[in-house]
């Protein structure tokens, strides 16, 4: 650690002088893009797979979708991160005849992959709303989609929002993998200083500051969100 100054200034030079930081901030920029459109997709799908996994499977259309939301489920629940993006990139995409970016691919598989996981967060909270509120709704006459898109899934989130932090802050660090298929985040822009500097102790050291922080961001802004809901009920 004598020569650990000197590591510093190889740093600072190939950050500042080399334009580093652009990568850096390339690199952040595509971590970001990626979680937030992976959590998006995956709320989307999540919530759509866990309203058909609640419906009454009284008629056989229910039946058969719940088959195939179970079967997405455990695909995506049961294989690696680092498998479906190869997969999606090196195989499926070219057998579609499909070109996409590799930062295009990991918004894609991240949200797919989410989707499975955010399933089932929805799920328990849909169960968790009163079964009430789903009666009540339907005995004013709105049918069942539009009690649940109306009044359960809003209270549902509400329920799940630490959760659903949670997901968000595991796809911040799970983005660290999608230099396997070309993209460009933190973890590449880091190697590259590394590389050129020959010394990797204090980028590493620097990027996981910078993961540090934004987890520490994402829980400080989970936490307002949720004072804000406790009084918006405790004010109803």
């Amino acid at each position: 650690m004598g020569n650990f100054p000197q590591k510093v200034d190889r740093f600072i030079e190939s950050f500042i002088a080399q334009n580093g930081y652009v990568r850096v901030l390339e690199g952040l920029r595509n971590t970001l893009l990626i979680a937030v459109c992976g959590l998006l997709i995956g709320i989307l799908i999540g919530t759509v797979i866990a309203t058909v996994r609640v419906i009454p499977k009284y008629k056989r259309l229910p039946r058969i979708l719940n088959g195939f939301c179970s079967f997405y489920v455990g695909l995506f629940r049961g294989t690696p991160i680092v498998v479906q993006l190869l997969v999606f990139y090196y195989v499926m995409l070219p057998l579609m005849g499909i070109r996409m970016t590799g930062v295009q691919v990991s918004m894609l598989v991240f949200g797919l992959n989410s989707g499975a996981y955010i399933s089932e967060i929805m799920r328990s909270g849909i169960l968790s709303v009163d079964p009430g509120q789903m009666e009540g709704g339907r005995a004013v006459g709105l049918s069942f989609g539009t009690t649940m898109i109306r009044i359960v899934i809003p209270q549902a989130v509400k329920n799940i929002l630490p959760t659903l932090g949670n997901e968000f802050i595991a796809l911040i660090k799970e983005t660290s993998v999608v230099s396997f298929v070309g993209a460009a985040d933190l973890y590449v822009a880091f190697s590259y200083i590394g590389s050129n500097t020959y010394e990797f102790m204090v980028p590493y050291l620097v990027m996981a500051v910078i993961y540090i922080l934004l987890v520490l961001i994402i829980s400080t802004g989970i936490r307002i969100m949720e004072r804000s809901l406790r009084r918006s009920d405790r004010s109803h």
